[in-house]
């Protein structure tokens, strides 16, 4: 477990622990030495910081260990990188491993096939706990993704202040709130004169995603070399 004081480190691990299913041989964090325990595992789950992960993804290589990351953050480039080493080991780069936002990346994508050439508007709003670095979240990110594979053209727009003008027709507005100690809210609209459609997950423990983060280590344990997607893991493909 790389990440193993933080808050999904804590949670994997305390899970991990109660399975007869999993074995924890190392639980590192920063100042920890990764290289001494690599070699016992089957597989690393990633819940760290995007400044370390490049470095993580090369030695599972280096070792021939399946790697699970949660971790986000990442440039364009650096997750390029690390989706490199796909070639070498079983490996996962998921935005969210919870089962439910998994199905909201499902619905996403049909909704959007459904209405997205119909002219429905379409806005993605994102809530999480104070304490959160990054924005928009990867969760969220990897909603935009999924709608824009199915538009011509897309803009985007992060939040809205001053005379922005009137909502183009191919705009997808993106929203990040941050307060208290949510968890984990994600909602994706699409909205027509008449009709507003929403598609929302909201998480209220980080079980949900230890949870899944754990069976996708244990599926890619099993797994031969290349770049897995929780659809893979959990049979919606």
């Amino acid at each position: 477990m790389v990440g193993a004081k933080g808050r999904m480190g804590q949670a994997i691990l305390r899970l991990a622990t109660a399975s007869a299913d999993f074995e924890v041989v190392g639980e590192i964090d920063q100042g920890d030495d990764l290289v001494s325990v690599v070699s016992k595992c089957d597989a690393l789950i990633d819940f760290s910081h995007h400044s370390t992960t490049l470095a993580v993804a090369e030695l599972a290589a280096k070792h021939g260990k399946a790697l699970a990351i949660g971790t986000t953050g990442h440039s364009a480039e650096v997750k390029k990188q690390i989706l490199a080493f796909g070639e070498k080991i079983p490996l996962i780069f998921a935005s969210n491993y919870s089962v439910g936002v998994n199905t909201l990346f499902y619905l996403t994508q049909k909704a959007a096939q459904i209405l997205a050439p119909r002219g429905y508007d379409i806005e993605v709003v994102e809530m999480h706990h104070h304490h959160k670095k990054d924005a928009p979240s990867g969760t969220a990110k990897t909603l935009v993704e999924i709608l824009t594979a199915e538009m011509e053209n897309p803009v985007f727009q992060h939040g809205r202040e001053g005379d922005v003008g009137a909502r183009k027709p191919n705009e997808i507005g993106i929203h990040a709130l941050r307060g208290g100690d949510v968890v984990g809210d994600h909602t994706v609209m699409f909205a027509i004169d008449g009709e507003r459609v929403e598609l929302t997950h909201k998480a209220s423990s980080r079980d949900t995603f230890a949870s899944g983060a754990l069976t996708a280590a244990r599926f890619l344990a099993a797994q031969k070399p290349g770049v897995y997607e929780m659809f893979d893991v959990l049979g919606l493909k």
